[in-house]
């Protein structure tokens, strides 16, 4: 990766633990990371600092990770195409359906990819 276009990573998570790993690894490999703990900081920040792609959490606090992504995608051109990857617990196929037709680049469920395959599907949805 170009280091004078460091790519820029938003991940809106609200488990400490998991973002804080994420951020150590992102940060590691070369990312610029942002990080929000709910829908409605992840929205400012979103706006605020246009990243390159929003690691999006479902189910949080103040502002769920599907209402984030409907709002961003009604917002501007930047939002109706930011990549968005979907990290979640749920393999409920509602909901899967849902961010899908909001237009996310990827569905995660946590408990089945690793932070090496997360940074290489990363790192495939910027190229």
């Amino acid at each position: 990766m170009d280091s004078d276009t460091k790519k820029t990573i938003l991940i809106v998570e609200d488990d400490l633990a998991l973002r804080k790993v994420l951020v150590e690894k992102l940060t590691d490999e070369g990312f610029s990371v942002l990080e929000a703990t709910d829908g409605e900081t992840g929205l400012t920040q979103a706006s605020e600092h246009h990243p390159e792609l929003i690691l999006l959490d479902i189910f949080m606090p103040r502002m769920d990770g599907i209402t984030m992504l409907s709002k961003l995608r009604s917002s501007d051109a930047w939002g109706k195409n930011i990549r968005v990857i979907v990290l979640t617990n749920s393999t409920d196929a509602q909901t899967i359906a849902t961010v899908s037709g909001l237009g996310a680049t990827d569905f995660l469920i946590k408990s089945e990819w690793s932070l090496e395959a997360l940074v290489a599907r990363i790192r495939e949805r910027l190229a």
